[in-house]
């Protein structure tokens, strides 16, 4: 995905130019990428990028008027379009469709533009008149930063991979790290899955001259959310009105075409009832399966007529399965391992997404930053699975998240499961195209830290801002039968039918208890999964893996490498696969972990 890499130090200038050129290339994932490297040898710094093609990023480096003030950045901001044109009331020249503008404001603010940066990003600020190198990243850790530190230089990456490539030695998983993955799906604590490599948390700001160790600090610091006052029910949802309606023009500026990802949910029906976009302006589309149109598809279809705007259902087609065992390497690989293997299915729809826009505006963090979604907790693995030691670790895993989550709902799910988490799937889809969502606005953002209690948990303010953007969209009932003020008697006879369909999609798919998949294995010749499946989800793993997938899953399980691994129990994953490709047993999310686990090993350790 698109990033940044360098080193800082006072280390051979061929030898980092040469290694910074290495690291670069580990990230050029896709042919219709940019890149570039630099190097201000007198101050130790060799920095390179990598971006989308004519992306908001795509000009660097960005220098002042004077040529003493250089910025490296990647990914977007969304300040206020009026805020940027003061700057040139001040004599700055700049284009305000890139990112060439961020340099001035640095002029003008000094290190405190930080604060008024709204976005995903990370980036590398060097000021020559004070001989300084910034590295900094956003409030949520979104722009990664990857590091390692030793005698001869201070190394960081977006990707981790870049960092495993030329620093061979740390090619050594952390087993706290990886069994964390096996509980929660993913690190905790801005760990990595690698021994030596650190993660920078979100709002870094550090400063580095000559030779001299980083000076580390934030930027930004949560507490300024969480000490505002609350408002009452009806204050704060006139402030979430306005602020709406006025953040999402933000995120349908810029030069690029930009497409809407449209579910059957409220949070992409929420941006489509404020967004106004002319007949035709804003195309739509939606991720759908193969045994049937989905809710998504279904609703997302009418909410994009409604508004007058085209829409195309992304279809997972029969050739996928051809493709699963390339993609989901790549899914691994791209990921530097947090996405696990069905990840292939993200990297297969959104290619096809790029197709129709290169942005793609989402509904994604909003049932997190609007109703407080937690989305992801510690699960169950069977105990058999893992060898004693690293199975006592997959254990102490629940205890960390415990301690974790102990914070302000919004601060665990804005500063810990954003960049914890939902990283992974971001990773993937901003490898292909650009991402936007209005849900981490921090002007949106910092209104929710006032939201009195009970709203933090309550659909009703997002039923209201439909309702009073666009009351059309408003009739249409959700995924969940969820509507404005439907008729009382119809409207919970809906909700009960959408919520059994749900479940037993769930019962299914990769929920099935033993005791069903038993019982479906008797069955199997009716194919009952076809009364089930493809009402909700687009993608549906248990099957997959039983049938179409099952070929790739001995080759690569069964395989005298993975059943050698010293975390695994080598005779219990025999049977495991066995079992649940013979269709009498259920182990999709294990399969999901082990497969996810080996390809991290024979991708990003192993030498090729």
């Amino acid at each position: 995905m698109p990033g940044i890499v360098g080193i800082m130090g006072y280390g051979s200038s061929g030898k980092n130019t040469s290694l910074v050129e290495e690291m670069v290339k580990c990230m050029m994932h896709e042919p219709f990428y940019a890149s570039g490297t630099y190097s201000i040898e007198p101050i130790g710094l060799w920095v390179g990028w990598v971006c989308h093609k004519d992306s908001f990023a795509d000009c660097m480096p960005v220098w002042n008027e004077t040529k003493d003030i250089c910025l490296i950045f990647s990914g977007e901001e969304f300040s206020d379009r009026s805020d940027i044109q003061l700057l040139r009331t001040r004599g700055h020249d700049f284009s305000a469709d890139n990112a060439g503008y961020l340099v001035h404001l640095y002029e003008e603010l000094g290190i405190k533009f930080l604060e008024k940066l709204n976005g995903w990003f990370s980036g590398v600020l060097i000021d020559l008149r004070e001989q300084k190198t910034a590295l900094f990243n956003d409030r949520y850790g979104l722009g990664r930063i990857y590091y390692h530190e030793n005698r001869e230089g201070f190394y960081f990456s977006s990707e981790a991979k870049s960092l495993l490539k030329i620093l061979p030695q740390l090619r050594r998983l952390n087993m706290t790290s990886l069994a964390e993955t096996f509980s929660c799906g993913c690190v905790l604590q801005n760990r990595t899955l690698f021994e030596g490599i650190s993660l920078s948390p979100g709002g870094s700001l550090w400063v580095y001259r000559g030779k001299q160790r980083p000076t580390k600090r934030a930027f930004f610091d949560c507490t300024l959310w969480e000490d505002q006052s609350l408002l009452n029910d009806e204050e704060h949802y006139d402030k979430l009105r306005a602020t709406f309606a006025r953040i999402i023009p933000r995120y349908l500026n810029g030069s690029r075409r930009v497409g809407m990802s449209i579910t059957g949910g409220l949070d992409g029906r929420m941006i489509m009832a404020w967004a106004n976009p002319l007949a035709g302006e804003l195309p739509c589309y939606t991720f759908g399966g193969t045994y049937r149109e989905c809710a998504d598809v279904k609703i997302g279809r009418k909410i994009a007529a409604l508004c007058q705007q085209n829409h195309r259902t992304i279809v997972v087609e029969p050739d996928f399965f051809s493709q699963f065992p390339s993609l989901a390497e790549k899914a691994v690989f791209i990921s530097d391992g947090t996405m696990d293997v069905s990840g292939a299915v993200e990297l297969y729809v959104n290619r096809l997404a790029a197709q129709i826009a290169p942005v793609r505006l989402t509904g994604n963090y909003g049932s997190e930053v609007i109703r407080g979604n937690i989305a992801f907790r510690p699960g169950f693995h069977h105990p058999d699975l893992c060898e004693p030691d690293f199975a006592q670790l997959v254990r102490a895993a629940a205890a960390t998240y415990r301690s974790e989550s102990a914070d302000h709902i919004l601060s665990f799910i804005l500063f810990k499961q954003v960049p914890w988490h939902h990283y992974a799937r971001l990773s993937l889809e901003q490898s292909q195209l650009t991402l936007r969502s209005p849900y981490l606005d921090t002007d949106l953002v910092s209104l929710m830290y006032q939201a009195p209690r009970e709203v933090i948990s309550s659909k009703d303010p997002s039923l209201r801002l439909i309702k009073e953007g666009n009351p059309e969209l408003a009739m249409i009932p959700t995924d969940r039968g969820l509507m404005y003020q439907g008729l009382a008697t119809l409207h919970k006879a809906r909700l009960l039918y959408e919520e059994f369909v749900i479940r037993a999609e769930y019962a299914y798919d990769y929920g099935m208890p033993q005791w069903l998949a038993q019982v479906d294995s008797v069955v199997s010749p009716f194919h009952l999964e076809k009364l089930f499946l493809g009402r909700q989800k687009f993608y549906h793993f248990r099957v997959w893996y039983r049938d179409k997938l099952s070929r790739y899953l001995k080759d690569i399980l069964l395989d005298s490498r993975t059943l050698r691994r010293p975390y695994l129990c080598g005779s219990f994953l025999e049977k495991m696969v066995n079992g649940h490709i013979n269709g009498h047993r259920n182990y999709t999310l294990e399969i999901h972990r082990i497969l996810t686990s080996e390809l991290i090993e024979r991708k990003l350790l192993e030498p090729a």
